[in-house]
């Protein structure tokens, strides 16, 4: 299984407009992932951002879940009106519902951005908006059929 971004390359900067509304030029404009080479035993999807920078603690910029098996991305600019049928955005970390861009403090260095799509064996997580980075993974166990991931980055 693979994912990529047509608007950053694997260890590259996050262009601007993808960043929050913090950083000059950030129109907090969600990013655009298409993957492939999916288990046929795949019955829905998830897609993680997390921010492992210790300043940044996992900061989650963006959880999506019960993303259906059939869908094969997620266009730029889709959270949050115009997300894939089905699929359902939770809480970030800013504590707003779906895509919250980079922001990282300025003068902390370069910032990763991991992005983590995961095959689930189940077509539902059922869990609610408020979840965690924390329950999330718990929600993981045992579900995950193939990962794939790609990371971005950026630095103010």
């Amino acid at each position: 299984m693979n994912i990529k971004s047509s608007a950053f390359q694997e260890n590259q900067t996050i262009p601007t407009k993808h960043t929050y509304y913090g950083v000059e030029g950030g129109k907090n404009i969600s990013l655009p992932f298409s993957w492939n080479d999916v288990p046929s035993e795949t019955k829905s999807f998830a897609l993680s951002i997390v921010d492992p920078h210790p300043v940044a603690k996992n900061w989650v910029h963006w959880f999506v879940i019960d993303i259906p098996a059939t869908i094969t991305g997620i266009a730029e600019g889709a959270s949050p009106r115009s997300m894939p049928n089905g699929s359902r955005e939770l809480l970030n970390t800013y504590g707003s519902l779906g895509y919250g861009g980079p922001e990282p403090p300025k003068g902390s260095g370069k910032h990763p951005y991991v992005v983590t799509l995961y095959a689930l064996g189940v077509p539902s997580l059922g869990l609610s908006e408020m979840t965690t980075l924390t329950e999330f993974t718990k929600a993981l166990r045992g579900n995950v059929i193939a990962t794939t991931s790609i990371t971005g980055t950026y630095d103010r």
